[in-house]
Order: structure tokens, then C-alpha cells, then sequence
């Protein structure tokens, strides 16, 4: 009786795997690599486990959004935009971005730009079709909504150029900007605390403006249903269900003890709400039913100087503005002349990539649907755990609310599908919140290869759980405080490969070499060593279909050095050639299946070792292929002959700064 008894996790026929998209105005730093590369990986897995023809891995520059336009007037004010237009501006610090994810060896399909090139013409049809849609449903309306005004400059103030502090309960960002602070909480302007503009420095005023909005008040009922339906899923985040399910409360307001007072005073003129009682430390909680009504009470809360905080809830969800770079809204219920707000259009933005790629190979202009509009098919995006109120509640309904005013929860055919949602939680730097606008600033990801490989990098991104943790990334490269005996974490974990893999490749290798003229021995492989390899294929691939990486890192580190044990348990029983071509057939049976396990994480390394072995390459990291036996996938015209290895060489090196210390400390 078969003892893998579990099911195996079912995979889709096509896939489209997405990323977090950095913004226009930066260079990559380490939280991008922790998305960007965990999609990576998980991109390079589908394409060995369901074909490279049938997955699409894109992302991009988002080009437009008020922190693209303040960096570029800032930079104006220095004098050092003279002679770039706003275009100019993000193009190339797209193209830095192409460059720096190039080194890591990041395998898109198709990296973008919102605003660049033939991408950013789909990606206005795209919006248009969007809004259209969900005006055509019911789920578009006008709202006159509060927006600063700066008094001094006479203009109004847009997301970035508004700090203050943000309103929700509880939080602990750094800052707050006009709707949203700095780890994703969305709010009114009207809710912020403390607000300053940029260009002033003075307190702005707050002035009515008509705007589009996304329904997403109404939709708290089917949203329930979607994150109750993927909650038990091995697959779902626990972290991600809790922080969503908060978003589904009802409007409520906290009232500090020291304004309880006060609070009476005005009570009765309140809208209709309901009082909760907390402890005796407690602020007074105070709930409505609707959202209109809670805002009324701020205004009159305000208007008596008594200070509170709201709780999170759902509200409409803003879909255009009025800032001139950002992508044309087509004229909709009067509302003519706006551009869209930048959260919207980059939530289909990777849609539009999707097309824009699909359409430079040549395919129908519907082949996108294959991939987002079909239940066969299935989208994974990557993204940081500050971004979930975006992909999670405003991406899925606006997704639902496509396909009418009555939408299912599993789509039919020709409809938007529901994504999968796979966030991370903080990488902390050095233990600390570190962010281009906060106080400690992040490292760069291109100096991260001043120090080590992108196999190394990769590996050590790769055994962050993330899944459910904030994590430190403590680089000794950059750490002023590590003592010289400390071991670096980065090194740590890429010391799978050059030490632990290299070991066992380099011994099979030169053994082979100098025992049978470098050509693979002919012999049996035992049930043992294939049941041993069904293992780790086995748990790799559940540990990769949940998006458990860290798990997937220990699963093969396991399997790797045990690789390793194997040989020197065996090895000294091997007084004949017979028993040292079983030995050596029995080991690269685990290192083909090794190799392929590896090959999404370090894939520059195991292709360089396929070649050496004489795989195939077309067939050796199919996973059509990856339960038989090694000699199926070798490469017909080698014959099983190795390329010579010479002494001391290595598959995967370390970085060369490590090897000149190496060097040091032996000399030493």
C-alpha cells in the first residue's frame, strides 16, 4: 500500500503570476526582492510543474500616483529634472529596475511600464473598459468628497503632499497621507489628524470635490462569502483572513476617557448608534450602521474639539482625481476631464500587461481571457501584507462586480476570476521597520550584490517564512555591529548549494572521472532511493502549491545532505566496480531530482549542472518526468558523459568578496 496516501494539490492548466509593482519614482529595495523574488521562484515552479508555455509571470514600473509626481517636483525644486519630462522621469527608473531584477535572475514574461510604450496604450483601454463596467452594473457613483487645499499655493493637495497622523485605531505608522497612511489603512481626508501640506508647510483647508467612486460599501455581504470560502484553504494566510475580516465591521468611532465628558454633552445630537462598553480603560466605542452617519458624527465631534479615532470598516473606494499625470477617465455620470487614481489602475494593471504581452507573440486579442476569465486558470499575486486592503476586498469585488449587479462567487466562463492573494509580512531591517519615507532607510537591492550572489540572495529570501512572520534581514555585509566569528545569515543559507550540493556533485563527478572514464555507470536503482525521492518531490510540491517557501528550504535541505550521508555511509562497501556503479546510479538518481527541486531557486546553477551532466534540459526539469528514473532524461548524443570537471571547480560559487576574506583569514 502506497504511504504518500495524502492527495496531491491540484494545479491549474494556465497560470499568471503577479508582483507588487514599485513605484516610478524609486530604485528596488530589499522589500521589493522579498516579493518579487518569492514570485520568481513560484513562477519558474509552475512553468517545470505545468509547462513554461502555459505561465505568464508579469509586473511592472507603476508609473503614475502622488509619490511619483512630489519626488519629481522635488527634484525639479533642486534643479535636477530640468530636462525630463514626467515620462522621461519613470522611464528610466523603470528601466534601472529591469536592470537591477536582470542580476537577480527574475524571469518576466513581460515587465512593464503603465505609462510606457504599447503597455500603457492598453492599459487606457483596459481602465476604460473597467469603469464602463462597473458604472453599467450599478457600482460606480458621484460623490462630492473632502479634498485638501493648499491656501498659500492655491491648488489642491494629492495623497503624498498631506501628512499627518492616520486616524485608525491602533495603528503604528510612521505617517499618515490624505486617504491612506503608510502601512495601507484607507480613511476620509476629513479623518486625518493633524494634516500639513508639503508645499507650505501650513495646515490645509478641506474643500468639497466631485469624484468617481467604486461601491465598495455594499459589497461587505459577498466579500464575506469569498474570504469564508478560502479561510480552511491550505493555501490562505491566517494573518491575511484576520486583517481582512476587520475591513467587514461596522463604521465605528473611539472616544478617549479624557473627552468622556464632552461626549455626553453632544450625544443626543449624533446620528443613530449604538455604545459599547469596553472595560474601565477603554475608549467608549461607539457603532453605526452606516458610514454617512459615522462621518456626520466626526463633523460634530470635531466642531467640539473632542479628539477620537475610527475603526476600520469599508468605504467607497475612490476611482479617479485630478491630478493631469495619471491615466484619462473617460467621461462618466457628468464627471469629465479626471484621470484615474493610481490604486485602481494598478490593480488591472497586470491585466493589461498580460495583453500587452500576449499581443508581441502574436495572439488573438481575446488569449488574455485564457489566463484571468477562465475557471481553469488561475492568477497568484505576490504582494506585502500593508497592501491587502487593495488586492483583497476593493480588487475582489470590483473583480465580481464585472460580470453584472448580481455577480457569483465562482464566475463562469468569460468572466474575471477571483486571484489568489499571497502576502508577506515585514521584513524588518537590522529588527527594525525600515521604508524610503520612514526613519531607517532600506539598502538597496543592487547592493546586495556588492556582497553576495543572486543564488545566495534567493536561497536566503527563500528560507524567510514570511508566510507568518516578520522577519530580520541582518546581512553581516551590512551589519557595523557583527563580530568577525559571527556567521552571516545570507551566507548561511547559500552554503546549501556551495557547500552542501557542490560536495556531493563535485565527489559523483570526479569519482566517475577516475572510476569509469567519466561516463555514467549502467546499473539498478533501488526502491528505497525512489521512494526516498518520491518523498521530497512530494513535499516540495505541497509546500509549494501553499506557498510555504520556508518549508520547501528545509524539505531540500534535508533531501540534499542526506544525498550527501548516503554516499559516505556507502562508499566504503563499494570494493568493486559493480557496487560503485550502483552506488553512483543510486546518487545521481537524487541529485536529477535534486537538481529539478532546486532549479526555480538557483536556476543559472542547476542548468550549468544539467549541462554537465548531459540532461537534457527540455525534459531533465519537466516534471512529466520527475518520478522516473535518470537515464530517461539524459541527453541521447552524450551518451551519459560528463563534462570534465576540474579540480577545485565549483557549479555555485560564492561571492568573490567572501572568497578574498576566505583568502585573508587563511594566510592568516
Amino acid at each position: 500500500m502506497d504511504k504518500f496516501v495524502k492527495p496531491r494539490p491540484q494545479f491549474p492548466k494556465k497560470a499568471v503570476v503577479t508582483s507588487g509593482m514599485p513605484y516610478g519614482n524609486k530604485l528596488l529595495h530589499f522589500g521589493h526582492l522579498g516579493m518579487i523574488l518569492r514570485a520568481d521562484v513560484f513562477a519558474r515552479f509552475l512553468r517545470d510543474r505545468i509547462g513554461k508555455d502555459n505561465v505568464i509571470y508579469v509586473s511592472g514600473t507603476d508609473c503614475y500616483g502622488s509619490p511619483v509626481i512630489e519626488a519629481y517636483r522635488k527634484l525639479q525644486e533642486e534643479g535636477k529634472c530640468k530636462d525630463k519630462s514626467m515620462l522621461d522621469y519613470v522611464t528610466e527608473n523603470h528601466n534601472k529596475q529591469k536592470e537591477v531584477l536582470d542580476r537577480f535572475e527574475v524571469s518576466f514574461n513581460f515587465y512593464g511600464g503603465s505609462a510606457i510604450g504599447r503597455a500603457s496604450v492598453v492599459h487606457k483601454d483596459v481602465s476604460k473598459w473597467f469603469i464602463e463596467k462597473l458604472y453599467q452594473n450599478g457600482m460606480v457613483s458621484k460623490h462630492s468628497s473632502y479634498q485638501f487645499y493648499d491656501t498659500k499655493h492655491k491648488c489642491l493637495l494629492n495623497g503624498r503632499q498631506v501628512v499627518g497622523k492616520c486616524p485608525i485605531d491602533n495603528c503604528q505608522s510612521e505617517k499618515g497621507y490624505a486617504d491612506e497612511c503608510d502601512l495601507g489603512h484607507q480613511y476620509l481626508p476629513q479623518d486625518l489628524i493633524d494634516p500639513v501640506s508639503t508645499l507650505s508647510g501650513e495646515k490645509p483647508v478641506l474643500v468639497k470635490v466631485e469624484n468617481l467612486y467604486f461601491n465598495l460599501e455594499n459589497c461587505t455581504e459577498i466579500l464575506n462569502e469569498w474570504i469564508n470560502s478560502i479561510d480552511r484553504k491550505s493555501d490562505t494566510p491566517q494573518f491575511m483572513v484576520k486583517e481582512i475580516k476587520e475591513f467587514f465591521k461596522k463604521p465605528e468611532i473611539y472616544i478617549k476617557r479624557d473627552y468622556f465628558d464632552e461626549f455626553d454633552k453632544v450625544k443626543d445630537t449624533l446620528p443613530p448608534f449604538t455604545e459599547i462598553e469596553r472595560g474601565e480603560k477603554a475608549p467608549k466605542t461607539i457603532v453605526f450602521d452606516k458610514l454617512e452617519d459615522r462621518e456626520t458624527a466626526c463633523e460634530i465631534l470635531a466642531k467640539h474639539s473632542i479628539r477620537y479615532r475610527t475603526g476600520k470598516t469599508l468605504t467607497p473606494f475612490r476611482l479617479t482625481g485630478n491630478i493631469d499625470w495619471g491615466v484619462p477617465c473617460p467621461t462618466i455620470d457628468g464627471i469629465e476631464g479626471q484621470t484615474f487614481y493610481v490604486w485602481p489602475e494598478s490593480l488591472w494593471a497586470p491585466i493589461s500587461f498580460t495583453k500587452t504581452y500576449l499581443e508581441s507573440k502574436g495572439f488573438d486579442e481575446n488569449e488574455w481571457q485564457k489566463y484571468w476569465a477562465d475557471p481553469d486558470a488561475q492568477v497568484y499575486q505576490f504582494l506585502g501584507e500593508d497592501n491587502l486592503y487593495f488586492y483583497g476586498p476593493a480588487q475582489q469585488a470590483m473583480w465580481l462586480y464585472t460580470q453584472g449587479s448580481h455577480p457569483l462567487l465562482n464566475p463562469e466562463k468569460g468572466q474575471l476570476q477571483l486571484t489568489k492573494i499571497n502576502p508577506i509580512k515585514s521584513i524588518l531591517y537590522m529588527n527594525k521597520k525600515a521604508s524610503s519615507s520612514g526613519s531607517v532607510k532600506p539598502p538597496m537591492a543592487n547592493e546586495f550584490l556588492e556582497h553576495y550572489t543572486a543564488e545566495q540572495i534567493r536561497m536566503h529570501f527563500l528560507a524567510m517564512n514570511l508566510a507568518n512572520n516578520n522577519v530580520s534581514l541582518s546581512p553581516k555585509a551590512f551589519d557595523s555591529e557583527a563580530s568577525d566569528d559571527e556567521i552571516d545569515p545570507v551566507v548561511k543559507e547559500g552554503n546549501l548549494l556551495t557547500n552542501v550540493y557542490n560536495r556531493i556533485l563535485r565527489t559523483v563527478f570526479y569519482s566517475t572521472q577516475a572510476h569509469f572514464d567519466g561516463v555514467l555507470p549502467r546499473s539498478s536503482i533501488d526502491a528505497s532511493t525512489m521512494e526516498e525521492c518520491k518523498k521530497a518531490i512530494l513535499d516540495v510540491e505541497r509546500f509549494m502549491y501553499d506557498k510555504k517557501f520556508h518549508q520547501v528550504f528545509n524539505a531540500l535541505d534535508v533531501f540534499i545532505r542526506n544525498i550527501n550521508k548516503y554516499w559516505v555511509k556507502e562508499i566504503n562497501n563499494c570494493v568493486t566496480e559493480e557496487k560503485l556503479g550502483h552506488l553512483t546510479a543510486n546518487t545521481m538518481q537524487m541529485i536529477f531530482v535534486a537538481n529539478t527541486l532546486l532549479h526555480p531557486i538557483a536556476p543559472s546553477g542547476t542548468e550549468n549542472v544539467a549541462d554537465y551532466i548531459g540532461f537534457n534540459k527540455d525534459l531533465c526539469f519537466d516534471w512529466a518526468n520527475i518520478f522516473g528514473k535518470y537515464e530517461s532524461v539524459l541527453d541521447r548524443s552524450r551518451g551519459g558523459t560528463l563534462k570534465e570537471l576540474k579540480p577545485k571547480e565549483d557549479f555555485f560559487k560564492r561571492h568573490q568578496s567572501q572568497l578574498d576574506e576566505l583568502a585573508k583569514k587563511n594566510q592568516a
